[in-house]
């Protein structure tokens, strides 16, 4: 009355060991791939952020904002590119342009100044960004470009940003 053992189903231990062994290689993959993009995303969020793209953000719009409120009648480069100076009206019932806003580079900040024009005087600086290793600047007709390269030791941003007076 003993009964077959037959039909019997199941896997054999070598058959469980091979499939731990594939799984085993397979969760690996995918944890090295997501740990490189996880280290990817990383690095690009820290370029992102970083204070050499912040700066060169900040320097691009206050240029532009400033120069498009320039007078296009009086803009000065420096023969050698080193500032530029724009005169602009103090307010809008100004008859007369009567300020003046210079952007200058000076040890690794660009720096803008305002000022009055008769008498030639100082109101005040502003440090727009640091770690700047190049500033340069152009005019060619009623467009002024601000050619600014920052660099933090560890990332390197050149910009480069044109604006065209509207008065």
């Amino acid at each position: 009355m003993a009964q077959k053992r037959t039909g019997l189903r199941g896997f054999t231990l070598v058959e469980l060991m091979i499939t731990m062994v594939v799984m085993i290689i397979v969760v690996s993959a995918i944890g090295v791939i997501l740990i490189d993009n996880q280290r990817g995303w990383s690095n690009m969020y820290g370029r992102i952020n970083s204070d050499v793209t912040t700066d060169g953000y900040v320097a691009r719009r206050k240029f532009d904002v400033e120069i498009r409120n320039a007078n296009s009648e009086k803009i000065l480069v420096d023969s050698a590119g080193n500032w530029i100076e724009a005169y602009y009206y103090a307010s809008d019932a100004s008859t007369v342009v009567d300020r003046y806003v210079r952007f200058y580079e000076a040890d690794g900040d660009l720096n803008v100044e305002y000022g009055t024009l008769d008498p030639k005087v100082t109101l005040s600086v502003e440090t727009i960004c640091g770690n700047v290793s190049g500033c340069t600047f152009k005019q060619v007709g009623r467009s002024a470009q601000m050619i600014l390269t920052l660099d933090n030791g560890a990332q390197t941003n050149t910009i480069v940003t044109s604006a065209v007076t509207n008065n």
